[in-house]
């Protein structure tokens, strides 16, 4: 037994480093400066402002203790115009990975506490970082937006920031989700970053996009306006179509963004992640035998038709308020994540537009990127007729949807429920452009036009010369109907896989979907499409 003297238990009680234990200590008071912020003065300047600081916007959005961050501890080393003095921990944004759902997600977010979230060098760097270690790591990467743009005191060196940024965005696009969360203002070139994203989220009253705010706008055209009447939440969301989601304040918004995540895979090698669902496969839509009038030119709500398929009737709508004719959502089928493409017959008869034909075929492309099936609702009377929609360019933003669907190597079924005619239900995933299955129920009209325009077309001569012009009319329009419009005709012709009874569409697709889980489609080696712009 080996005795020790007091000499030596007394050396063994006092620490043997001393400097690295005043090291740690330094660099927790550090740490704890960079967690506090720049002030207690400027976090109560942001909550004035209904605003959440970053790390408190981060913590909503991710798991519980999960955030993990990367140069909590940088700096920049610009000199002139005041910086010298200036030169907090962070650079004001904080950048790291962490959780949600138990899922790696990449996160910045700006801290607008520090010199407004204005982007300069090493700002900009901390994000380049960040971007390329999502792509390394094949995750989601969510940008919390709310930033002064680029840092004017460090002139071009912030701009070539912003580039790096933005060919980041490029080359992550189709390969990890990206998502853009505006909490604060976006303007000048920053606002190029959201746009290339897969899903910009905006919050009202708090949050504004715009490349020329509204004192150079009012000096250039001499109109008065407003930050939010300019490029506020609900105009981007109604009118622009820049946002996808709205909302009234920063907690539902990231929430809303956690549960967009759970519908989307880590990234373009996978496949989104599938849920237990209690609702049964064979469960049968006797509902939809009511929505959905016989009659094709009464309306009715296609979103009733999509909850009563889905799963529990949960779905998230994209763009819900931004062309309204067509709608495009995220669903699951027996828990399988789904994307929805469908006609609003609510809205401008559901027919398709410039705005419309943008809006699907955006939300085509991310699907099929992401490898998300894609079930195709119809209803459709054409494409909007009118002198506006002309000179829009109709033609080449029609074909963009047409493109869309074309290109798309994901599972595609095709649902006819009324109304198909003319060149939009070709370009609505018809058999002969791609799709992989096309049913329709019992009330299709699938047809080049709509039987009294093809009759007065058709028959002009004998409408014309008959005794009782409209009497030939209806008898030529219901010669019509019997013969090329009666709801067998495109089935007789291989057009359509099979007439389905509307109470049996959720098990119809859910099998169908099933049976097509292993497709595999190549298309052709080349660089890129050019597709019409």
């Amino acid at each position: 037994m080996t005795v020790l003297d007091e000499a030596s238990v007394g050396s063994e009680a006092r620490p043997r480093n001393p400097a690295l234990r005043e090291s740690v200590a330094e660099l927790r008071a550090i740490r704890e400066q960079v967690l506090a912020g720049p002030s207690e003065r400027a976090t109560e300047a942001q909550h004035a402002k209904g605003k959440l600081t970053a790390r408190e916007r981060i913590a909503l959005l991710l798991d519980d203790g999960s955030f993990n961050e990367v140069e909590p501890l940088r700096r920049h080393r610009a000199t002139g115009f005041g910086l010298e003095g200036k030169k907090p921990y962070s650079d004001g944004v904080i950048t790291g990975w962490g959780s949600v759902h138990g899922r790696p997600v990449f996160v910045y977010a700006h801290d607008f506490r520090i010199f407004g979230g204005a982007l300069g060098e090493a700002h900009a760097q901390k994000i380049h970082k960040i971007m390329d270690m999502a792509i390394a790591a094949g995750a989601p990467l969510v940008s919390l937006n709310d930033g002064a743009g680029a840092r004017i005191q460090e002139g071009v060196t912030a701009l070539a920031g912003y580039g790096g940024i933005f060919q980041r965005n490029t080359r992550a696009s189709g390969v990890i989700p990206q998502i853009s969360v505006m909490l604060g203002p976006c303007a000048g070139g920053a606002a190029y970053s959201p746009a290339l994203t897969d899903f910009v989220f905006m919050v009202r009253e708090t949050s504004q996009m715009f490349i020329t705010g509204p004192d150079v706008v009012q000096a250039v055209t001499g109109e008065k306006i407003s930050q939010n009447g300019l490029g506020g939440a609900d105009v981007h969301s109604e009118i622009s179509g820049v946002s996808h989601f709205a909302y009234d304040d920063e907690r539902s918004c990231l929430e809303e963004v956690r549960f967009l995540l759970s519908m989307l895979p880590q990234n373009n090698r996978e496949t989104p992640p599938a849920e237990m669902t209690e609702d049964p496969v064979d469960r049968r839509c006797e509902a939809l035998l009511d929505l959905v009038p016989a009659d094709g030119n009464r309306p009715y709500d296609m979103r009733r038709v999509i909850e009563e398929i889905a799963d529990e009737g949960q779905y998230m709508e994209v763009h819900e308020r931004w062309a309204t004719n067509v709608i495009v959502a995220l669903t699951r089928l027996d828990g399988q994540v789904v994307g929805i493409v469908a006609n609003q017959p609510q809205s401008l008869a559901g027919v398709l537009d410039i705005h419309a034909s943008e809006k699907a075929a955006r939300f085509v492309q991310m699907c099929d990127a992401f490898n998300i099936p894609l079930v195709t609702l119809l209803d459709v009377p054409g494409f909007l007729p009118g002198v506006d929609q002309e000179h829009g360019g109709i033609i080449r933003h029609g074909a963009k949807l047409l493109y869309a669907y074309c290109n798309a190597t994901v599972p595609r079924i095709q649902l006819i429920l009324r109304k198909a005619y003319g060149g939009a239900y070709i370009v609505m995933d018809s058999r002969s452009v791609g799709a992989d299955l096309s049913y329709a129920w019992p009330t299709n009209e699938i047809a080049v036009m709509g039987a009294e325009g093809a009759a007065n077309v058709i028959f002009r001569r004998q409408i014309a010369e008959a005794d009782d012009p409209e009497a030939m009319r209806a008898q030529m329009v219901k010669q019509y109907k019997d013969e090329l419009m009666h709801p067998y005709y495109a089935a007789e012709r291989g057009l359509v896989d099979d007439v389905i009874d509307p109470a049996t569409t959720r098990q119809v697709l859910i099998r169908s979907l099933h049976m097509l889980r292993s497709k595999h489609a190549a298309l052709p080696a080349r660089k890129h499409g050019n597709p019409p712009q």
